[in-house]
């Protein structure tokens, strides 16, 4: 079993720093209410962190054969 995250957009980035969108199109979110599963790595961590007041997060438990 791996640890993802399920990470969904539910504010907006309109008016947001250029660097807070940018690391939004990096994680894949694009719409309001959009989710992505992601590994759960220090990299997606950080990103997280930057724009975490524009976030919610889920740990997950993924089974992979």
């Amino acid at each position: 079993m791996t640890k993802r995250l399920k990470i969904t957009l539910v504010k907006s980035y309109i008016g947001r720093p250029e660097k807070h969108r940018k690391v939004l199109r990096g994680m894949g979110l694009q719409k309001l209410n959009g989710t992505v599963l992601l590994q759960d790595t220090p990299e997606i961590r950080g990103m997280i962190n930057k724009v975490s007041h524009l976030l919610s997060v889920e740990v997950v438990e993924v089974n992979e054969q």
